[in-house]
């Protein structure tokens, strides 16, 4: 268990701490105090990890790309971020995400690095905040938030497929945000990226005629579909200061309900 693992650690500092303080030969460095309730020191990569981190019961959360850098795929950080890594019980990164490698490094031995699958489509989000409340010791916490989870979209998706006039649009998608034609009722018709669409793809796409097409705002492909006649959606996965994953499908749906409403 990581809790375990975190008391081990601090007990044996907090004896090598007196020892050199006894021997007077250095300042003895204080350990970082325990958050309330005993609570694991959580560092995420970006706020989408935090979101999936919080989603799963954790409080004590340091989010490493600030909220708003657009792709933090390439974020380098900066030696306070990798120091604040080094504080962790636990890290939480993506592997497409640039700058993991810094990360690993800067945990080293003291905390436990867990790779977070990063996809919003509801099912594959509710298996790994699950999965990271196992992790966490929050198991409940975590069956809490999924059973809120399906609440909400539930009634997300009653209100974006209310929008549709009865029938399901065509939707093209690119790649990282496909799960979000789920709250429209239906399933890309055809996606995109990340890389840029060649003239070929996007010839393919506009013959499908879409009504819509989804574009992500970390990583934006759509300019390149300018001339297929279909109503931009722009679709953020990450969360913003809050941490609320379940904002990210909010802002989804009231995105989604606009343009089928105009």
């Amino acid at each position: 268990m990581i809790i375990l693992r975190r008391f081990r650690l601090a007990a044996l500092a907090a004896v090598a701490a007196l020892a050199v303080a006894a021997c007077g030969s250095a300042r003895p460095q204080q350990a970082a105090p325990a958050s309330a309730g005993g609570g694991l020191k959580v560092v995420a990569a970006s706020t989408w990890e935090a979101g999936f981190a919080k989603a799963a019961g954790a409080t004590d959360i340091a989010v490493i790309v600030p909220p708003g850098v657009h792709h933090a795929a390439d974020y380098d950080p900066k030696p306070s971020d990798l120091a604040t890594v080094a504080q962790a019980d636990v890290v939480l990164y993506a592997a497409f995400e640039g700058f993991a490698g810094k990360l690993k490094e800067a945990a080293g031995s003291g905390a436990k690095l867990i790779e977070v699958s990063l996809d919003n489509a509801p099912d594959k989000v509710k298996a790994e905040v699950r999965r990271l409340g196992g992790e966490f010791g929050t198991a409940q916490a975590a069956q809490a938030w999924t059973s809120a989870f399906d609440a909400e979209y539930a009634a997300l998706k009653e209100k974006v497929t209310a929008a549709t006039g009865g029938t399901a649009p065509v939707i093209v998608s690119q790649a990282f945000v496909a799960w979000a034609a789920d709250l429209a009722g239906t399933r890309p018709a055809g996606v995109f990226g990340p890389q840029p669409p060649t003239a070929g793809q996007i010839s393919e796409l506009a013959a499908k005629r879409p009504r819509l097409v989804l574009d992500n705002s970390a990583m934006p492909g759509g300019d390149a579909l300018s001339g297929v006649r279909a109503k931009r959606v722009v679709i953020d996965n990450f969360p913003g200061r809050e941490l609320d994953l379940i904002a990210v499908y909010r802002a989804g749906a009231d995105a989604l309900t606009a343009a089928l409403s105009s």
